[in-house]
């Protein structure tokens, strides 16, 4: 039986913890066989395919997830290093489930493992990640069928072509782009897909070390892109691009150096996936800026709005067949790639609207920034639900006010809004504020704040 010591490392949304004392080879070997008895009750195909990031740890832990695996009949297609989208490109090319050992974002010391049922379906607490948990802890009694089988396939030059007949950027301007991969997976497949792009490239950090010896590959931290602002600056760069570190995630930085929110990059996506599918469904979570909204709105789509969180988006483009779904996270996810996310079609989309003008980055995602916004702002609280409740009663008594609790508790008014809910893992209330100027965020913030932390 595997020892479960640490139950918190199954997340909402995937497997992640410390390598050595939570994330182990013997660990990744009950996680492989709980999958698989998992995929056979849920009637899934006898393959997966396995891929991994440049963690350390990460091959060994994927060499003993195909071990658990085969172990209990299925067989495993490894297709080596791997972003988590060109995972996702595998499982919906294949129609296989999936298996990224990846801990993203997280500092050198975690590893973790996301899955996915054939076509790139998430599996989430929801959809079978509970499931798999309750698996683990059990013991997992190996089914006596035939052992699996293993093979090895290089998908990079698929993956790479597949993403550029979804965007067309064969005739763009010379642009220069500055890539900041953070020594992580945007180092491996950023360079076969711009050696096919007419755009110079400045490479910061495409080494691939999971021990990031230059910063951690977290874009989303504002401290973690100042390398990136200062090359473009240095280099007169038409575009800046952040990955982080499995690469499903992508940050811009404009040609001032300046970080792009990306709510504007949400809606200069939509807009071009709606001149693609007409009329299409565009899907948003609750923290983005309402300008995302009203762009899809005024360029014929329908916008939809979304609890944050990769499974519930995926769930509701799956359910409403929307075209396209952003979240302010740094998450862009594309019907037309089997509902997964990419950073990298992300990124291409940035570039083909770029290269494609003479505008510069800061002009043209103008139209698209029409508020002011905080950063999402954490708070430690030992109650979350009663300072909830009591910022409920504090701003729902003000006039032509609404209130919903689609994700938290979001408050509307005309000049402003923000939303607060509770982190899943930790005792943290997150807050966001939007406003029609920065004089009135900064009240509503600190009006909130005082009440969260009074």
């Amino acid at each position: 039986m595997v020892d479960l010591s640490a139950p918190s490392i199954f997340k909402a949304y995937d497997i992640r913890g410390l390598v050595e004392s939570e994330i182990t080879p013997d660990f990744a070997f009950g996680a492989g066989l709980a999958f698989a008895r998992f995929l056979e009750q849920e009637r899934e195909p006898g393959t997966m395919v396995i891929g991994e990031d440049m963690r350390p740890s990460s091959s060994s832990l994927a060499e003993a997830f195909s071990a658990g695996a085969i172990s209990n009949g299925m067989d495993v297609i490894r297709i080596g290093l791997a972003s988590t989208d060109m995972l996702y490109f595998a499982s919906g090319k294949l129609n296989l489930p999936g298996v990224m050992i990846t801990a993203s974002h997280n500092p050198a010391e975690y590893n973790g493992i996301k899955l996915c049922k054939s076509g790139a379906r998430p599996v989430g607490k929801e959809t079978g990640l509970q499931t798999i948990e309750r698996y683990v802890a059990d013991g997992n009694p190996i089914i006596m069928r035939s052992i699996g089988v293993e093979s090895q396939r290089n998908m990079v030059d698929e993956y790479v072509s597949h993403l550029l007949t979804l965007v067309d950027v064969s005739d763009i301007r010379p642009l220069k782009i500055v890539i900041d991969a953070g020594n992580a997976m945007a180092g491996y497949t950023a360079p076969p897909v711009f050696e096919r792009i007419n755009v110079e490239v400045i490479e910061l950090y495409f080494e691939l070390d999971g021990t990031f010896p230059n910063h951690e590959a977290n874009p989303i931290d504002a401290a973690n892109l100042k390398d990136l602002q200062k090359a473009v600056r240095k280099h007169k760069a038409d575009i800046g691009l952040a990955f982080d570190g499995d690469a499903d995630r992508c940050f811009l930085v404009d040609e001032n150096g300046e970080t792009v929110n990306p709510s504007a990059l949400t809606a200069l996506i939509a807009v071009r996936e709606l001149a693609k599918h007409p009329k299409a469904g565009i899907i948003y979570n609750l923290i983005s800026s309402r300008a995302v909204a009203e762009v899809v709105e005024e360029n014929g789509g329908t916008a939809i709005r979304s609890r944050v969180g990769h499974s519930y988006i995926k769930k509701l483009m799956a359910e409403t067949g929307a075209a396209f779904g952003g979240e302010h996270s740094g998450h862009f996810y594309f019907r037309d790639f089997w509902c997964a996310d990419s950073g990298m079609l992300a990124a291409l989309h940035a570039i083909a609207a770029l290269g494609s003008q003479k505008s510069s980055l800061s002009k043209i995602l103008k139209p698209y920034q029409r508020y002011f916004a905080s950063d999402e702002i954490n708070s430690t609280v030992t109650n979350p639900q009663k300072i909830l409740a009591r910022l409920e009663e504090t701003f729902g008594q003000q006039d032509r006010v609404t209130i919903d609790h689609l994700d938290g508790l979001t408050v509307n008014a005309e000049a402003w809004w923000f939303n607060v809910r509770s982190s899943n893992t930790e005792p943290l209330l997150r807050l966001n504020v939007e406003a029609k100027t920065q004089a009135r965020l900064d009240r509503v913030k600190d009006e909130v704040l005082a009440v969260i932390r009074s």
